[in-house]
């Protein structure tokens, strides 16, 4: 009777000891499953670097059958990617790996080494320019659509194209996020290394968010890309505000005859193209025979007893009695059609209202010390960027401009609004967007909500004052890119202490956004050699793959400093802001 209970009791322990193992072992599976995806992913970055770049660059630069600049435009930042992952993540990964018995845990190494994954930032926002470049380069030069396709025949490219592999940078930040919320679903709440997880998710979260923005775009443009080839490249579409809501084939119904035509509907957000087909011997084409604007459009169901599932479409330029093939397709038509009508009288509903606002001549701005007194206005010469767009000025479509409410510069789209300013005799004068929807006290008109001035912040718009203030280093340097045809150029260069390990480039020090950021993790800093021909005094070089950018300070103390924090940037290592008094040398 005494033995009974404990008999009992040990198939209960050894459930709980197979629970524990299996949570181990699926935490060992999900970090294994990293370990080979990262493998994987950076043999396809060495391909896309050491392969592609590396053949196309040396045939630029050897041969010029096309420019230098165009090979750097589609590869970005590319390098220094395949630099951080082949030669810190993935070693980190494959030791951890391998002592995985004594310390099962990754979430300490991806919370280390998530911050770097900011430099995605810059690839992800050159995707969109480096497609287009593949695309024309390749129609463009016989020489370079060789390579390519030279390269893609290999074996190791797996029948796969370079716009294929050039996508995979761009997925792989998402992929991570997936990864890790799945090892966390795993990972028990006590676990050591829950914390560590939980941080990593948290900052690889806001990286994934570039990636999956730029793919929900990319997704939008491929698709406009391919109604516009449907349509023979001869309808504006491919365009930034525009959105495909529904495609494909309907009956048309004759309003003289009534018999049935075989058409093409396609609803955009703002109009309807009505699309009869063209004769090809290879492929099919539309042309456009009507476009209907969704301003003013009215839809209406038609259906009879002797001609069912047809519904009408009216509009300002045309009226269609359209007639589907199926009820299901006559109700996804219909529903479509009424969501995107709706979408837009709310939309004009919105700004109707605002506009009516706007055209009160009675209206008195609310109580605000802005337009009171004159501003002290900013210097035009140091100031590079528009600083409410942050797009660069040039002397004939970019100009300077001042807002006369806050004294900033601006270009002439960011500052075409009027305000009447009280230190100016309550005259109408050139503001800015911000200035104007504080002074009126509502936003400017609907046209104006889309424009640059209110598009989605870049990783590069990082005030070069605000930098400098809390910063590892900044100063005034001269610089140039080897191989890229361009002289000295002075520059601002700053390294803020809150992300240690990234140079960032302003064409003076009162701009909000940077030229260029450069992560320096795996660049080598080393004097120029007599091969390099540099006539400038205290010069000094930042190495990597095949990217080498050549420094020169005002004074040896600068120069000094400089290398020394470049060096251990280069090699991962912590910086430390620069003592008080010191980070104004050479300024």
């Amino acid at each position: 009777m005494d033995l009974q209970p404990l008999a009992l009791a040990l198939p209960k322990t050894d459930r709980q000891d197979s629970t524990e193992l299996s949570v181990q072992q699926r935490v060992f599976n999900i970090a294994n499953e990293l370990l080979h995806t990262e493998k994987a992913y950076v043999s396809r970055l060495y391909l896309l670097d050491q392969v592609f770049c590396s053949s196309l660059l040396e045939e630029a630069r050897s041969r010029s059958s096309f420019p230098l600049d165009v090979v750097m435009g589609i590869f970005s930042n590319i390098c220094s990617i395949y630099c951080f992952h082949q030669q810190f993540l993935l070693p980190a990964l494959e030791k951890r790996m391998a002592e995985w018995d004594v310390n099962p845990r990754i979430g300490d190494i991806l919370q280390k080494l998530a911050p770097f994954l900011k430099m995605y930032g810059e690839y992800v926002k050159n995707f969109d320019r480096a497609m287009e470049l593949v695309n024309t380069w390749m129609e463009r030069s016989s020489q370079f659509k060789a390579i390519v396709h030279h390269i893609q025949r290999e074996e190791r490219c797996g029948n796969l194209t370079l716009q294929h592999h050039m996508l995979e940078p761009v997925q792989r930040i998402p992929r991570y996020e997936l990864l890790l919320k799945d090892y966390l679903h795993r990972l028990p709440g006590d676990h050591d290394d829950f914390k560590d997880a939980q941080k990593s998710l948290e900052l690889i979260a806001t990286a994934a968010e570039h990636s999956n923005t730029a793919i929900r775009k990319m997704e939008r443009m491929r698709k406009l890309l391919k109604v516009y080839e449907l349509l023979g490249g001869e309808e504006d579409i491919v365009n930034p505000t525009n959105e495909l809501i529904k495609e494909g084939h309907i009956l048309k119904l004759s309003a003289k005859n009534g018999t049935s035509q075989d058409r093409y509907l396609i609803l955009f957000n703002d109009r309807l193209l009505y699309c009869v087909p063209k004769l090809r011997l290879i492929g099919q084409k539309f042309g456009v025979r009507a476009r209907i604007d969704v301003d003013g459009m009215e839809l209406k169901e038609s259906s009879s007893i002797n001609v069912p599932r047809t519904f009408l479409v009216s509009g300002k330029q045309r009226s269609l009695e359209l007639q589907a093939r199926t009820e299901e397709e006559k109700r996804d038509w219909i529903q479509a059609i009424q969501a995107t009508i709706q979408r837009h009288e709310q939309t004009l509903a919105t700004f109707h209202h605002l506009n009516c606002s706007l055209r009160d001549e009675d209206y008195t701005p609310p109580n605000s010390p802005l337009g009171k007194r004159a501003p002290t206005p900013i210097r035009e010469k140091e100031v590079t960027l528009c600083m409410k767009c942050q797009e660069p000025f040039n002397s004939i479509t970019k100009r300077r401009h001042h807002c006369k409410a806050c004294g900033h510069v601006v270009c002439g789209k960011c500052s075409e609004f009027r305000a009447r300013l009280l230190y100016d005799n309550n005259r109408a004068n050139r503001v800015c967007i911000a200035c104007y929807t504080t002074l009126v006290g509502v936003p400017p008109s609907p046209a104006s909500l889309t424009s640059s001035a209110y598009r989605r912040r870049s990783i590069l718009e990082k005030q070069a004052s605000v930098a400098a203030e809390n910063s590892v280093m900044c100063s005034f340097l001269h610089h140039m890119e080897k191989g890229a045809g361009r002289g000295w150029q002075k520059a601002w260069f700053v390294i803020p202490e809150n992300e240690p390990l990234v140079l960032y480039i302003y064409g003076a020090p009162q701009d909000v956004k940077a030229q260029r950021s450069v992560p320096l993790i795996g660049f080598e800093v080393s004097l120029p050699e007599s091969c390099d021909r540099l006539e400038r005094r205290f010069a000094f070089k930042i190495s990597q793959s095949h990217l080498t950018l050549y420094f020169s300070a005002d004074g040896e103390e600068l120069q000094r400093r400089w290398t020394e924090v470049l060096s251990r940037a280069g090699r991962g290592e912590e910086l430390q802001m620069i003592p008080e008094g010191l980070d104004s040398v050479g300024i």
